[in-house]
């Protein structure tokens, strides 16, 4: 019976653990995934403008603020392109995970662009994992064409 206690327990410890963002400051010089340096990377709002409507993607390193991280995991993030204007990053492979502390810091992101559609579905998805309310998930009815990165690899910049 102590064995079972001690399996169950150390499980659910795991469990909390994976269901984590990853700790830490998200310090000027931390990397999650591959280390990006700034040299070439474009401003976000110049590598956006290289989006086009048949939905081809492309390789880009850019620098960007962040507005949001999913605050179970750390599996997306918001970047501003404007003050209208946002676009979602996700780790490739789900390889690694960025602290919610990276919220309000820039960073140079390396990955691959291009424009999609978001389900209502995947949206409702990113609003609970947000924390946002019952009310602001359900408000969510439409489709949203937005910008999107699979990024390899994320360095803070400040």
């Amino acid at each position: 019976m102590k064995t079972a206690t001690l399996l169950f327990a150390t499980l659910l410890l795991s469990v909390a653990a994976i269901a984590q963002p990853p700790a830490g400051d998200a310090k000027p010089g931390n990397w999650y995934g591959q280390k990006v340096s700034k040299k070439n990377a474009l401003p976000i709002q110049k590598a956006a403008s290289k989006l086009n409507d048949n939905n081809a993607a492309f390789d880009t390193k850019f620098t960007a603020t962040v507005l949001d991280v999913c605050a179970k995991k750390g599996c997306w993030m918001k970047v501003a392109i404007n003050d209208s204007t946002t676009a979602m990053v996700k780790m490739k492979d789900y390889a690694f995970f960025v602290p919610v502390a990276a919220i309000g810091k820039k960073v140079v992101i390396d990955g691959e662009m291009k424009l999609s559609t978001t389900s209502v579905e995947e949206l409702q998805h990113y609003a609970e994992d947000a924390k946002k309310s019952k009310e602001q998930i359900a408000a969510i009815t439409k489709p949203e064409k937005e910008i999107s990165v699979m990024a390899k690899g994320i360095t803070v910049l400040k």
